[in-house]
């Protein structure tokens, strides 16, 4: 039996939740937001691994409209803010709205009806008016294409498909990956392991992290006093907003702040070998800067060794270099990050004319304020195509993308409309002016490839400006921009 809801959501991360909570808040109660895991949270569910923790601040970090004045911590840790998010759901009665367990395989507009057609792992029908995704752009881990993966006598796994029920307590581990997870993972079991075999391919530029635990003044006051966290958030808000200067309006800015960032390596790094292993020589800023207090100590401990030499193979035993050497281990954690920049639809759409949304990206994912894309009508995504930050926190993207996807909802239903869909010249334009942005940005002229961009070295992952010329962007929907099938 196919089931009909006006608006159908996928994925039950932040995206998903704000987009339920504001729809109903507009008044629009027949939803329905369908999840794959076996509980909500998306990336915060995925991504349980040791050490897990966000690098912004948690009273940015969250719902401006569901503030918590209880967090523990300066910047939240994957547990807690798991806890914010089923904290939501409940508050805003969304629970009866979730479906867990359905994994969306296909979705396909009819153009007769404006109806969407939605089929879920298992073959559960489901039709909608709207839909609506928000399945993000870390979703899907991405997997190394190392010979001989597949033959590894040990255990491996991805670090966001950690295995809890492997103990690997005194055991001999690698971590391939040193990027974001990886100096998350490598301190959070560095004690406990017999050795620790870290494989870098690219070092990351690594600062410190301003954590530190919220004390219970601080609490009583946030709780009491709404006027001084408000404060507090907003000050966190343009600390972070100053950053964008030096990723996109002067990126020579970063030089200095780079110098800075030599200093502390060289300062943390007291072995000259390590030291210049972990010494980039790009641009700080064309990758993703990391925060961390206890990365590059872990990496001193006497059981722990930095290889950077390339991974010739992995065979029964181990890791072997391209210099040779073997390394044989019990455990591998793959912590390689996860199919951003291609951004490919991890399930079939099929939009006017049947028309395939992988095929339409092939030469990189792009979208009308990265929410809707031409030739996919009453279809928007959420954490679309270059709305991702370097600089700040992705709720405020969120809920800027929420908000004029909901207008746009409305326009349609006081249209009757059959169908909007964003004309392609004006998709086009905005994303040839977005690409220029770009192209005078830290990430394209920093002298780096980095998982931002496409296997072409196309930017289809970032937003080239402050969080507050975005929300300007989508603050007004503007129906001149769309076509319009009026029944």
């Amino acid at each position: 039996m196919t089931i009909y809801h006006e608006t159908i959501i996928v994925g039950a991360g932040f995206a998903g939740i704000c987009m339920g909570i504001k729809l109903r808040e507009a008044g629009h109660q027949d939803l329905l937001i369908l999840e794959r895991n076996d509980a909500i949270g998306g990336t915060w569910y995925d991504n349980s691994y040791p050490g897990a923790a966000c690098d912004v601040e948690s009273h940015l970090y969250s719902f401006s409209f569901a503030p918590n004045p209880k967090w523990s911590r300066q910047f939240g840790p994957q547990q807690e803010i798991l806890r914010y998010m089923d904290h939501c759901v409940s508050t805003y009665d969304l629970g009866d709205s979730i479906r867990l367990r359905s994994e969306v395989v296909s979705a396909a507009f009819e153009v007769s009806t404006g109806l969407w057609h939605i089929t879920v792992s298992g073959g559960q029908e489901y039709t909608s008016r709207f839909f609506v995704s928000c399945s993000g752009g870390l979703s899907d881990p991405a997997y190394p294409g190392i010979k001989g993966i597949d033959t590894f006598g040990g255990k491996t796994f991805h670090s966001a498909r950690w295995d809890h029920s492997y103990d690997y307590s005194g055991k001999r581990v690698a971590v391939i990956g040193t990027g974001a997870s990886a100096i998350q993972i490598i301190p959070a079991i560095a004690d406990r392991v017999k050795k620790l075999e870290v494989f870098q391919r690219t070092p990351a530029w690594v600062i410190p992290k301003p954590d530190k635990a919220i004390s219970s003044f601080r609490k009583a006051m946030y709780e009491h006093l709404g006027f001084m966290r408000a404060l507090y958030r907003w000050r966190l808000y343009w600390q972070h907003e100053l950053m964008a200067i030096g990723f996109v309006v002067n990126p020579t800015l970063l030089r200095l702040f780079g110098k800075v960032a030599a200093r502390h390596i060289n300062r943390s790094v007291k072995d000259p070998v390590l030291r210049k292993k972990l010494m980039p020589s790009y641009v700080i800023g064309c990758k993703r800067i990391l925060l961390s207090n206890d990365y590059y100590p872990a990496l001193q401990k006497p059981n722990v060794s930095v290889m950077t030499e390339a991974i010739s193979e992995i065979n029964s035993g181990g890791v072997l270099t391209a210099d040779g050497k073997q390394y044989d281990v019990d455990l591998i954690v793959l912590a390689t990050g996860f199919q951003a920049a291609e951004n490919v639809t991890r399930f079939a759409v099929k939009g006017l004319n049947g028309r395939d949304m992988n095929e339409a990206w092939q030469s990189g994912a792009e979208a009308y304020l990265g929410t809707t894309v031409s030739g996919f009508p009453n279809m928007f995504l959420v954490v679309g195509p270059n709305t991702g930050l370097g600089h700040s926190s992705m709720i405020l993207m969120i809920e800027a993308q929420v908000g004029y996807i909901i207008q746009a909802i409305q326009q349609a239903t006081q249209r009757s409309a059959r169908y909007l869909d964003v004309k392609k010249q004006v998709q086009q334009d905005y994303n040839q002016k977005l690409q220029d942005e770009l192209s005078r940005s830290v990430w394209q002229s920093g002298g780096c490839h980095s998982w931002y961009q496409n296997k072409d070295g196309k930017n289809v992952t970032l937003w080239p400006g402050f969080t507050f010329t975005f929300m300007k962007r989508t603050k007004h929907f503007e129906p001149d921009k769309y076509d319009w099938a009026v029944s």
